[in-house]
């Protein structure tokens, strides 16, 4: 009798075990792959797998401000996939010198191998940027005013990581014109008509040639707090840069106040208890025919205070008033009225030496120009003076001095 056995045959079991290994190494290796290939794990959110590029700066400009070409655009904020850029780009500027038949054409190509002249790190740009537009001031080479000039022509591009940058910007060029060396001289001083400022012309431009300069405009802006200020009211601060921030929001802008012809103006708008910053600016005519200012002055900071005593009263008199019943005789004092408008009252002093100025006989400011002097007594003589105080609390120089010697029968004997 044969048995049979319920067991597959023998050779089956090696292949059957073969395609069962390769199965579990084959979900083994999805597994890892799915953990650790970038991207995989989160479908929802996929890892950009190049660096984020940003999109090219479209409206670049350029102006001439005193002899720095001054540069403006706006900073993108996202990248050619039209993703956000995590932080701002760094900044790269380019400046080519081109001749000036090929430069400032409509059109013009951008230098086939511009020359960096700046990087602007992400952290730093900040300081040249208010919201996104980004303003920076590059110093025009000196071969841009030679006799036969160059034209600079600009580029800019950004980046948002060290292995690519952006795309050039538009191209920008600029035909200069020297503007006279910033006046680095400015001085100020504190008058009773107001702040006299002074300064020294200058000399040359860029081009090494004496500027035509046909006057000057003045520039002040109002600062808060008030900067410290000597027993004059005045003090010098740095000059001024095209790369400054922006002011604080205390202090307002420099703003324009007037013009001169010389190297000397008087603000006579100045107000006492204010602080002020001035500047001043040289203009030259360019060949167009319009003017173009100088770069500014080094800045002057200004907290005029009133330290002028008002002038000396004037018309100082004195009468003798008899002895009356019920009053006794005194001496009454009269001058003329001050004609300044910020004299709040007057003082008075009384000697009985002539040349020394005595004691003050007011207990109180006099409010007006008259005083009755109670306190005389027969037989003496008296020498007065009268000096005016303004609202700063200045006083005056002494009037002219006026003597009076009581009769000795003025007073009743006790």
């Amino acid at each position: 009798m044969e048995i049979q056995s319920s067991r597959r045959p023998r050779s089956l079991a090696p292949a059957r075990y073969s395609r069962c290994k390769r199965a579990r190494e084959f979900l083994i290796s999805f597994v890892v792959l799915s953990i650790f290939l970038p991207g995989c794990a989160s479908p929802e959110e996929p890892t950009p797998r190049r660096p984020p590029i940003p999109v090219s700066i479209t409206d670049l400009a350029v102006v001439q401000t005193g002899n720095d070409a001054v540069l403006t655009f706006t900073l993108p904020n996202e990248s050619i996939d039209h993703h956000p850029l995590p932080e701002p780009p760094s900044i790269e500027i380019y400046r080519n010198l081109e001749p000036p038949s090929a430069a400032g054409r409509p059109g013009v190509a951008a230098p086939a191998n511009p020359t960096l002249v700046v990087t602007i790190p992400s952290g730093m740009a900040g300081s040249y940027r208010k919201n996104r537009q980004v303003t920076y001031a590059d110093p025009i080479p000196a071969d841009a005013f030679a006799p036969s000039p160059l034209v600079p022509v600009y580029i800019v591009r950004t980046r948002a990581s060290a292995k690519v940058d952006s795309a050039n910007s538009n191209v920008v060029a600029l035909h200069p014109f020297p503007a006279a060396d910033p006046i680095n001289d400015l001085r100020a001083e504190i008058a009773r008509g107001g702040v006299i400022l002074t300064w020294t012309r200058p000399q040359k431009d860029p081009s090494g040639a004496a500027p035509a300069i046909i006057g000057y405009h003045i520039y002040r802006a109002e600062t808060k707090p008030a900067p410290a200020v000597s027993a004059a009211g005045t003090v010098i601060v740095q000059p001024a840069t095209a790369t400054e921030p922006t002011p604080s929001a205390e202090s307002k802008p420099l703003t324009k106040v007037g013009d001169s012809t010389s190297p000397e103006f008087r603000d006579a708008d100045a107000e006492f208890g204010s602080a002020y910053t001035y500047s001043v600016r040289s203009v030259v005519t360019e060949a167009s025919g319009t003017e173009l200012e100088s770069a500014d002055s080094n800045l002057v900071a200004v907290a005029p205070r009133d330290i002028f005593p008002p002038a000396a009263p004037q018309g100082l008199e004195v009468v003798l008033v008899p002895l009356q019943p019920g009053v006794p005789a005194h001496l009454e004092l009269s001058w003329a009225v001050s004609p300044e408008n910020d004299v709040a009252g007057y003082n008075v002093y009384r000697s009985e030496q002539s040349g020394t100025k005595g004691t003050l006989q007011n207990t109180e400011l006099l409010l007006t120009p008259a005083f009755r002097d109670m306190n005389v007594v027969s037989g003496r003589h008296y020498f007065y003076t009268v000096t005016a105080i303004d609202r700063s609390g200045n006083e005056s120089p002494a009037s002219a001095t006026v003597s009076f010697g009581v009769p000795a029968e003025a007073q009743p004997t006790p």
